[in-house]
C-alpha cells in the first residue's frame, strides 16, 4: 500500500504543472478565437480568473504528492489517541 502511495505521489507532482500548462494552452486558444472588442476582453477576464483560481489547487497537488513520495502518509492514525 505504501508503494502505491509513493507512485500516486509522483502522479500528483506531475499532474499539477501539467494541468496549469493545459489550462494556459486552452485559454490562449479560446482568447485568440474570440471576436475582437468586448467579447475578447470578457474571454480574457474569465480565463484569467480560472487560471488564478486553479494555480493554488495545482500547487496543493504538488505538495500533496511531495509528502506522498517522502513517506509522510505511510503511517496514518486510526484514532485521535494515536496522534
Amino acid at each position: 500500500m505504501n508503494a502505491l502511495k509513493r507512485i500516486l505521489g509522483i502522479v500528483w507532482i506531475v499532474l499539477g504543472p501539467t494541468l496549469i500548462l493545459f489550462l494556459v494552452m486552452q485559454a490562449l486558444e479560446k482568447i485568440n478565437a474570440a471576436a475582437d472588442g468586448i467579447a475578447r476582453t470578457n474571454t480574457t477576464l474569465q480565463w484569467s480568473i480560472i487560471i488564478i483560481i486553479f494555480i493554488p489547487i495545482c500547487a496543493g497537488l504538488v505538495i500533496f504528492g511531495y509528502y506522498g513520495v517522502k513517506g509522510e502518509y505511510d503511517r496514518l492514525p486510526r484514532s485521535s489517541d494515536d496522534l
